[in-house]
């Protein structure tokens, strides 16, 4: 069995073969930390958490960098609006960032590095661009990339200029834009009176003289310089929505190749949109979610992450409250089901994983990895010890936390009877299965046996 992953550069799935053997340079674009990450963000996030945490299963050594874009035009935009400092204002939300990562069950990024604290490494790419002639400087000392110039432009979201309506004659101020519009794109900004005093003087930061304008870096600058110096001129996967494709990652690679002569990424991967109730998310609709909105709503975070592995990270998933219930439900199924198999464990069972690791082989199947996992707990020819081990293997997969709510949700004395309970019954003696059902409900709880096992709840 080989690991076969999507490629959005090639279109085609393609079996995975690190630059390096054994080891994976892993890269994911962060948040712009400028107000709550909504659902559809973190789709992308617990994305290249499966990811990584499978490629990490798997055996490869993963180095993994998320970004945190802390200045651009929202940043600076909502700063000035709130009164506040750059920096203050946006490590609030970084801080927020955090605790939804944490609430999500997503493994930290081996770091996360700031845009704000590599405008050096922005400046030195962008004199290179300008001495390799992909660059050039307008009268006010801004710095935009020439596409015109660059004859692989367009091979990741596999337009042509020709296809778009608007040519590359013309220049984008703006950080974000459309895919309709393809025009020579910002690496430097010159000081514009609307940042306030947001700025950087290149002379200062370089230490030299150069003609570049005091001002600030473009966005999309920002990964391509944060990239290479935390992974180096060439690496293994890059991650993100689909929404990134055009133009941050089609510039991220005109940018970053122009500027070493290598290949920039190997494995581009993205996720398809996260839809709310069949449409985009949109605050003016009110079905813009955020994840403290549905903790709100009494659906937790890993529930929700539950409900992402349902569908597979290339397709388009529609977000509604009654959807993720049903998910709520199935993660309790699942904890009880798993504390109700005692604390005793086992060996994994080789025939089960093996399934588990071909169904994620083959371009992260997850909603096939969930059958399996259900499939698993229902087969009752295998023993609880090995049941949970197996279970606890996968895990280090879906990251849903079976280890840790062992003895959060029900006590240690409760699942130990209902253990005992369950070899009663094996052993048929009903009446020592009836005194313990009782001595169970004297503890406040009860238990209830289903084709899945015995599930586990507070009267």
């Amino acid at each position: 069995m080989a690991l076969k992953l999507y490629n959005s550069l090639s279109r085609e799935i393609e079996e995975f073969k690190p630059l390096h053997e054994g080891k994976v340079g892993l890269y994911t674009c962060g948040p712009t930390v400028y107000n709550y990450p909504h659902i559809g963000n973190y789709r992308a996030y617990i994305f290249g958490d499966i990811l990584k945490r499978y490629l990490r299963y798997s055996g490869y050594n993963v180095k993994h960098i998320m970004n945190i874009t802390d200045i651009d035009d929202k940043t600076i935009r909502d700063s000035i609006a709130q009164g506040k400092t750059l920096k203050e204002f946006t490590e609030f939300y970084e801080k927020e960032f955090y605790k939804d990562r944490d609430a999500l069950n997503i493994i930290p990024a081996d770091k996360y590095p700031r845009a704000t604290d590599y405008v050096k490494e922005m400046l030195e790419l962008t004199e290179k661009l300008l001495e390799n002639e992909y660059a050039y400087m307008t009268e006010d000392g801004s710095v935009y990339f020439s596409i015109e110039k660059d004859k692989e432009y367009g091979k990741l979201s596999h337009f042509t200029l020709a296809d778009l309506k608007e040519n590359a004659k013309g220049r984008m101020k703006k950080d974000e834009y459309d895919k309709e519009s393809a025009q020579d794109f910002a690496l430097w900004k010159a000081l514009d009176e609307s940042d306030g005093d947001v700025y950087w003087n290149p002379s200062e930061v370089l230490g030299k003289d150069t003609k570049i304008a005091k001002g600030r870096p473009g966005w999309h600058i920002e990964c391509s310089a944060m990239s290479i110096k935390e992974l180096g001129e060439s690496f293994d996967i890059h991650t993100g929505g689909v929404d990134n494709m055009f133009p941050h990652h089609e510039n991220e690679i005109a940018q970053s190749e122009c500027t070493t002569g290598k290949s920039f990424v190997k494995y581009w991967m993205h996720n398809e949109h996260l839809m709310v109730d069949g449409a985009k998310m949109s605050k003016s609709l009110g079905n813009f979610y955020t994840l403290r909105d549905i903790v709100d709503r009494d659906i937790s975070p890993v529930a929700f992450r539950y409900w992402l592995y349902t569908g597979h990270y290339r397709t388009k998933v529609n977000f509604t409250l009654d959807a993720v219930a049903g998910s709520t439900t199935a993660l309790k199924r699942l904890y009880e089901g798993f504390l109700a198999l005692g604390n005793e464990n086992g060996e994994v069972v080789a025939e089960y994983r093996e399934k588990f690791i071909k169904a994620l082989d083959e371009d992260l199947n997850t909603p096939q990895a969930i059958a399996i996992l259900w499939e698993l707990i229902h087969d009752t020819t295998i023993s609880n010890p090995d049941k949970r081990t197996t279970l606890l293997d996968f895990d280090k997969v879906f990251g849903f936390g079976l280890e840790d709510i062992q003895e959060d949700m029900i006590p240690e004395e409760v699942v130990s009877i209902v253990t005992e309970r369950e070899q009663a019954r094996l052993n048929k003696d009903w009446a020592k299965s009836d005194e313990l059902r009782d001595k169970i409900k004297d503890l406040g709880y009860e238990v209830k046996d289903t084709d899945s096992g015995p599930k586990i709840s507070k009267i």
